[in-house]
């Protein structure tokens, strides 16, 4: 293990509170580090494969190096302006303000060209878990240059029949880089979660890895009897079924467990949630593609009795305009990247800032907004740390 990294993990273990140390270790710190590597080589590569390194070279705006790459601007420019600031912040572009928030960006040189292969080969040395997201990183790379023309939307690209397969291995509780955010969701939920028998509905379950993750964290602990419902919701129907049949061979005689499709984009009684009904509305990295996230937390706080809780677990934007990883995957599909825009709380598609969440949670009607860990607390110190559950109760 590089000492970089073991003198990161100790500083977190300093930090975080005691229930979270175990999950960001030296190792996992170090395929954090790896992947971030990894993906910025697929973006060098993206990035002269699409012929924006000539058109950078004489600087400007995502939309001017964009036009004059030949892009279809009306897709392009979410997912450039994020590989610009990735660029810019990885020292291999200039960047300036031109006023207000336009940003200008410029090659100064010629990009290095860097092999992605050792780090992959790195990774599978260090911990293998992570290489479901080494995939899919790989798959992105490979058709961002059709997507920039036009040619394939990222849901074609990402959700073809023949490309589902990486789903399932990319959200699942043995993939080490989307297990983390499950287990923290998790933690909270325990928590935090309201006194008296709960009924919590999940929100965008997906392959049921988040749910698996909570109900083992209750069950180890000694406390699945204090869940009376666990409503298992999905709005893509393969997923609902899939996530069914886990659920119910791991928990064979969990007869709390219900399960339905369920639209967060809309009314949430017309589809057979009733109001003021739940303990716990649950989510790991959902509300953030909600298409009206004000819609939703709306919906979300009707549901919920008073005193309920909403507990997600996202990839939380530590600072804005800060260029995850994770977000060279998704800014390929709609949903994630163009949103219904807040000027305060939703500027901008993808993941949102502590600050951002807490101004959508409040102007909904939630109170006592919490995160788990206290990225605020952090940034200054672990300016890359992204990984919180976001906690607000629906008051009495």
């Amino acid at each position: 293990m590089r000492d970089a990294e073991t003198r990161v993990a100790g500083a977190l273990e300093r930090a975080l509170p005691r229930s979270l140390v175990a999950l960001f270790d030296a190792s996992f710190i170090r395929s954090c580090g790896l992947y971030d590597e990894f993906v910025h080589r697929l973006v060098l590569r993206v990035f002269r494969e699409s012929g924006l390194e000539p058109a950078a070279r004489e600087g400007g705006s995502a939309e001017e190096i964009a036009v004059r790459a030949g892009l279809e601007t009306g897709r392009a420019l979410a997912p450039l302006d994020w590989m610009l600031r990735h660029l810019a912040a990885k020292q291999v572009l200039e960047e300036e303000a031109v006023g207000g928030t336009l940003r200008r960006f410029r090659a100064r040189l010629p990009l290095p060209a860097l092999d992605p292969s050792p780090v992959r080969a790195e990774q599978r040395r260090h911990d293998p878990s992570w290489l479901p997201s080494y995939a899919l990183a790989e798959t992105a790379a490979e058709h961002y240059s059709a997507f920039f023309r036009g040619e394939a939307t990222g849901e074609e690209i990402l959700f073809s029949p023949a490309r589902f397969y990486l789903w399932f291995d990319y959200f699942s509780n043995n993939n080490g880089l989307y297990a983390v955010n499950n287990r923290v969701g998790a933690i909270a939920v325990e928590e935090w979660m309201p006194p008296g028998g709960a009924a919590i509905l999940e929100l965008g379950g997906g392959l049921a890895s988040a749910a698996i993750a909570l109900l083992e964290r209750f069950e180890q602990a000694g406390r699945l009897s204090e869940i009376r419902e666990y409503r298992f919701t999905e709005i893509v129907p393969a997923f609902l079924r899939r996530g069914q049949r886990t659920l119910q061979t791991r928990f064979p005689d969990a007869s709390f467990l219900k399960f339905c499709l369920l639209d967060m984009n809309r009314p949430f009684e017309e589809q057979g949630i009733a109001r003021e009904n739940l303990s716990v509305v649950y989510a790991v990295n959902t509300l953030h593609v909600a298409h009206d996230l004000d819609f939703t937390l709306g919906e979300v706080f009707r549901a919920l009795r008073p005193g309920g809780r909403l507990i997600v677990s996202e990839c939380v934007r530590p600072l804005p305009r800060q260029a995850i990883y994770v977000e060279f995957i998704f800014n390929l599909l709609e949903t994630f990247r163009s949103p219904r825009l807040h000027p305060i709380y939703r500027p901008n598609g993808g993941f949102l800032t502590p600050e951002q969440w807490r101004g959508a949670m409040e102007a909904s009607g939630f109170v006592d907004v919490r995160l788990l860990p206290d990225i605020v607390g952090l940034r200054n110190q672990f300016p890359t740390f992204h990984i919180a559950a976001i906690g607000a109760t629906r008051p009495f």
